[in-house]
């Protein structure tokens, strides 16, 4: 009876370790990220500026907040201008600076913050939203929410202007549809000799489709006119499938579907040859039709500490990419509420996930692949990540329909673009190797009929911009001819534009 006991105690002893291994590691992991996670971050030098990358630090000759009083405001920035050609300045147009190329830049020139400029006003009657261009969407979308609309098309964060994700021409969750140009009506643009006008698809056609995605080139948006859809309940589902599937599930799932508002993927990132890119989850977000006052009120996902501290866990450690994905998973479902508001979802920061150490910085990359190749696309992330030990964070899968507004457009037909964040040392060593990786990774979606997204980091080569963009060519040549001085110019200009 007493060897009974004794090995009766042994097992529960191992059963005890075994489940606090279970336990504990995660636990220690997680309060060791949250513990180290502090936010080092500190504004650029005096007279400098910075964007998103914190990697862009440059010098400038004047920072100029533009007023919020739409009067003042023209007649000012025309001075300005005016003041600006007569010293021979160039002028670098910035909202949030989320880009991360120097798109908001000009050595020793005036960078003009957009931010102040955020006049709001809906037109209920034609369901038109009348927006500065320095609006952010975070107080975009209170405004709608009192009127029940929502966004037709932005980016999955709150944290970006108007004028810029207009500027980028921007997509999101909004599954099937093009990016954000295809909702615009109209804006107001002031061009380099200080005259303002207004572009339509009819009206100064050819400006329109030159500024939607004219990363500022072309003079300053100060406002636009944007289509609004009505904020709606969501109920989320989610599937779980080899990455090889994705196409074909959301071909099944999404595409027959009319009762779908927003739909994402994500894309397994645990190292290692088995599980790398291999596993996929596509989240869908079905309508759940009520009343008005039914739909949950403005406010974040949730879980937002949690989210943050399991995100930051995976920097530079395997363990803890294994362990955001069985978060993601497994997690994630259990802790899911029961429904979404649709401005709910839009409505949540980059700061939530952004790196603030000071050695370490985040950069996304983002590549438009045709759906008929995207499994062609991932086999060779497979490959070129790992070859260069690019420390992926994750990978965000949007599908977007062929835009016919803009002219420097990125999706000549259906594609998938794959968002990818990857984190690096801010040291020459580490740039020096993302832009080794970058390189390869933009022949590679070349080579399928891909291209990269423009607003993060200038690695491309110019004969790669030219090869994903043959447009590109006549968009510099206009741009000179709207702009024959060269007022309005930033660090994407300078390396692709002026040759």
């Amino acid at each position: 009876m007493a060897r009974k006991t004794r090995w009766w105690l042994l097992g529960f002893a191992l059963l005890l370790l075994g489940m606090g291994c279970f336990v504990v590691r995660p636990a220690f992991h997680l309060a060791k990220t949250w513990w180290n996670d502090k936010d080092e971050v500190t504004p650029p030098a005096v007279g400098h500026v910075d964007d998103a990358s914190r990697l862009n630090e440059t010098r400038v000759a004047q920072v100029w907040d533009i007023p919020a009083d739409r009067t003042a405001a023209e007649q000012q920035l025309r001075d300005l201008l005016q003041w600006a050609r007569t010293r021979g300045l160039r002028v670098a147009i910035a909202g949030a600076r989320h880009s991360m190329g120097g798109h908001t830049i000009y050595p020793d020139g005036i960078v003009l913050n957009m931010l102040p400029f955020n006049h709001i006003h809906l037109d209920t009657r034609t369901g038109i939203l009348h927006v500065g261009a320095g609006a952010r969407w975070s107080e975009v979308l209170p405004h709608l929410e009192t009127h029940g609309c929502s966004v037709a098309v932005m980016q999955s964060n709150n944290s970006f202007s108007v004028g810029g994700s207009v500027s980028v021409n921007c997509h999101g969750w909004q599954h099937n549809q093009p990016p954000i140009a295809s909702t615009v009506q109209a804006f107001r643009l002031m061009k380099a000799d200080g005259t303002v006008v207004r572009c339509t698809r009819t009206e100064n056609d050819e400006l329109f489709r030159l500024v939607l995605g004219g990363y500022g080139l072309f003079g300053i948006i100060l406002d636009v006119e944007l289509l609004v859809v009505p904020n709606e309940r969501y109920r989320l589902e989610s599937y779980i499938m080899a990455s090889k599937d994705y196409v074909e599930a959301f071909r099944t799932i999404v595409d027959p579907a009319t009762d779908i508002g927003m739909v994402y993927g994500r894309l397994c990132i645990v190292p290692g040859e088995k599980d790398f890119l291999r596993e996929a989850i596509l989240n869908v977000f079905r309508r759940a039709p009520c009343a008005r006052d039914e739909i949950p009120p403005l406010g974040h996902p949730g879980a937002q500490t949690l989210a943050r501290t399991i995100f930051r866990g995976s920097v530079d450690n395997d363990y803890g990419k294994h362990l955001r994905w069985q978060a993601e998973k497994e997690l994630a479902p259990r802790l899911a509420r029961e429904y979404y508001a649709r401005n709910q979802l839009l409505n949540e920061g980059v700061e939530i996930y952004q790196e603030t150490s000071a050695q370490r910085t985040d950069i996304l990359h983002e590549y438009f692949i045709p759906p008929a190749h995207f499994e062609d696309f991932l086999e060779q992330l497979r490959v070129i990540i790992p070859r260069h030990k690019g420390d992926l964070l994750n990978v965000t899968v949007r599908n977007v329909h062929r835009d016919n507004d803009s002219f420097l457009r990125y999706a000549d037909g259906e594609v998938f673009g794959l968002v990818m964040l990857f984190n690096q040392l801010r040291t020459p060593e580490a740039e020096a190797r993302m832009e080794a990786m970058t390189r390869e990774l933009i022949d590679a979606a070349i080579a399928v009929g891909g291209r990269h997204y423009l607003p993060y980091r200038l690695h491309a080569t110019p004969k790669q911009l030219f090869r994903s963009y043959p447009q590109a060519r006549e968009f510099f040549e206009l741009k000179r001819r709207h702009d024959p001085q060269g007022l309005f110019q930033n660090q994407f200009y300078r390396k692709y534009g002026e040759g």
